[in-house]
């Protein structure tokens, strides 16, 4: 396996699909809704087929939420796979707050290996890879062509930082009373705790910046809502939790419905 060329292939991905999605952004778009009501835009599909007409020439299966469910009899036998979500975040597209973002990971028996996140309206890249470590690169706007030269210019995650309040990231539209009990503990370990609630895997991104210190998902996500963003934080030296559990959310399952989890 060539990673750093399926790093470089991932990234370009994202961010080309990141200007598809922004074309959509700046146009009076519809709203159609899944099986599961769930809202689906023009932005998914357009990101989807650009992110596919990069992935496929690395012959590497690829899964994905736009995609065609792939029986499991079939996904059970693949080493390497492909998975991606084109945007992260639909609601917040819809609500235009610029808080969506194009997720891809690579997968390895289970366990993320690669992740990249690419936040749209802001251009920011985070990228990371097992055994290089995680990065962010703001104001990425062009693919790369060398992939050394966008390290050098991308700081490491996490970045240090000097506060005196332990921050706890959440979502703004699943709040759960396990939740609320994880809030109440932190504030009675750390006394001052701030709240920040902020959309999509833009959560576990601030957790591998060092922005957070902690992300409780105690309520639905799916596989390919937190991979990208989990490969992010475990290479920045985060771990991503299942429940109650000191067991690494795990992927390609039967079942692609994650775990309640925290990452810490």
């Amino acid at each position: 396996m060539r990673f750093n060329e399926l790093l470089k292939t991932a990234i370009n991905a994202s961010i080309e699909g990141g200007h598809a999605i922004m074309k959509v952004y700046a146009s009076e778009f519809s709203v159609e809704h899944k099986d599961d009501q769930s809202p689906l835009t023009l932005a998914d599909k357009n990101c989807n087929e650009v992110i596919e007409s990069f992935l496929k020439n690395t012959h590497i299966p690829i899964l994905s939420e736009e995609g065609a469910k792939i029986p499991y009899l079939e996904r059970k036998d693949w080493e390497y796979s492909w998975l991606i979500d084109p945007l992260d975040g639909t609601k917040e597209f819809i609500k235009r707050n610029g808080e969506f973002t194009v997720n891809i990971a690579l997968i390895h028996k289970g366990h993320p290996v690669m992740g990249v996140i690419y936040v749209p309206v802001k251009e920011d890249l985070y990228f990371a890879l097992d055994g290089m470590g995680s990065y962010k690169k703001s104001f990425c706007v062009d693919t790369i062509d060398d992939l050394e030269n966008l390290i050098s210019l991308s700081c490491s995650l996490p970045i240090k930082s000097e506060r005196d309040s332990y921050i706890v990231v959440g979502s703004r539209s699943h709040m759960t009373k396990e939740t609320e009990m994880f809030f109440e503990k932190k504030k009675q370990e750390h006394g001052n705790v701030e709240v920040m609630a902020v959309g999509s895997s833009l959560k576990l991104c601030m957790v591998a910046e060092g922005k957070a210190d902690s992300y409780p998902r105690y309520a639905p996500t799916m596989e390919w809502d937190t991979a990208a963003g989990d490969a992010i934080c475990r290479m920045a030296g985060f771990r991503v939790l299942q429940y109650n559990s000191d067991k690494p959310v795990e992927y390609n399952k039967e079942d692609l419905l994650n775990p309640w989890f925290l990452v810490k």
